[in-house]
């Protein structure tokens, strides 16, 4: 596989926000959104087996990982490597952009799926598999990257027709002002979370953290 960092942190997005977490950042994306913050992922990387994974993982003493990308489920020993994690014990959060089908992911104990649905602001919303939304379920979670009313009224829309049964994070891009999101989400009495991203708020913007 291709890997393009691999380091321990804090999870800064979502309903595992505040957990210490291994980061284990795949190389390659099929997007590119325009307030993408990782652009550095989509070539570099070193390729390595399953089990250097493994064994660079464990030396993190960490049970939490964080599957993320580029996009994971572009390289196709995403899912074995999933397993593998899985048998060693520990909790596997893979976030993914959503265009690439789960349906082969879905339902293993301790993965949590995170599906990104991209909003007009990104210039990617056209190629969303929105049939993800119905495979995700309780212990999954579904976020919206949101810049303006246009992107908000979009993912309004798409939680109407899909209705999912997992959490919903509505996460301002970073940059924009959050309380301006936050008083859309009280305003409508929508029944979303706002999310953070915590990592941003301690480190600020860069690699590693």
């Amino acid at each position: 596989m291709k890997i393009n960092e691999i380091f321990y942190s804090i999870q800064g997005e979502g309903r595992l926000t505040g957990i210490p977490s291994v980061f284990l950042r795949t190389s390659g994306c099929n997007l590119r959104c325009s307030f993408c913050d990782t652009t550095y992922a989509y070539e570099k990387g070193a390729f390595m087996s399953i089990q250097e994974i493994l064994d660079e993982v464990h030396k993190f003493r960490c049970t939490h990982i964080c599957l993320t990308g580029g996009e994971p489920l572009l390289q196709k020993k995403t899912p074995q490597l999933i397993d593998s994690l899985l048998r060693k014990k520990y909790t596997v959060c893979l976030e993914t952009n959503g265009s690439k089908s789960i349906k082969k992911i879905i339902g293993k104990k301790s993965l949590l799926i995170s599906l990104d649905i991209k909003c007009p602001s990104s210039g990617a919303h056209g190629q969303m598999n929105m049939n993800n939304i119905l495979y995700l379920q309780k212990k999954d979670q579904l976020k919206f990257i949101i810049k303006n009313r246009k992107d908000y009224e979009y993912a309004k829309k798409i939680l109407a027709k899909y209705k999912p049964i997992c959490p919903v994070f509505f996460q301002p891009v970073w940059g924009t002002d959050p309380k301006r999101l936050a008083i859309w989400i009280l305003d409508d009495r929508l029944p979303v979370r706002l999310s953070l991203q915590i990592h941003k708020i301690i480190w600020g913007s860069k690699k590693g953290v």
